[in-house]
């Protein structure tokens, strides 16, 4: 079975209270869907389009439980707190 990553790569941080807000609730909804944060933060080097923002990678034993989980009620939660505090790309990606 694949593993699920939720790989997400920030663009712009507007409104960093709100993105604190939804770091706790996305943490513990991430801990309850069975995630582990790969990558929070740190350096970045971007190329080609990339821009030097925060990047967040996570990974779950599946790419159901990956889906799962951002279906989520608390994860759901989490996201009407960021609203619109960020402008980020987030995919989940299935691992080979």
């Amino acid at each position: 079975m694949a593993k699920g990553y939720w790989v997400s790569a920030y663009r712009t941080i507007s409104d960093p209270e709100k993105l604190a807000a939804y770091d706790k609730l996305a943490a513990a909804a991430v801990k309850a869907g069975g995630g582990r944060v790969l990558v929070r933060g740190g350096q970045v080097v971007p190329h080609d389009d990339g821009v030097a923002e925060r990047v967040i990678l996570i990974e779950f034993d599946s790419f159901e439980q990956a889906v799962a989980t951002h279906a989520s009620e608390a994860y759901q939660q989490a996201l009407l707190v960021l609203s619109d505090g960020v402008e980020r790309d987030f995919r989940i990606v299935e691992g080979v």
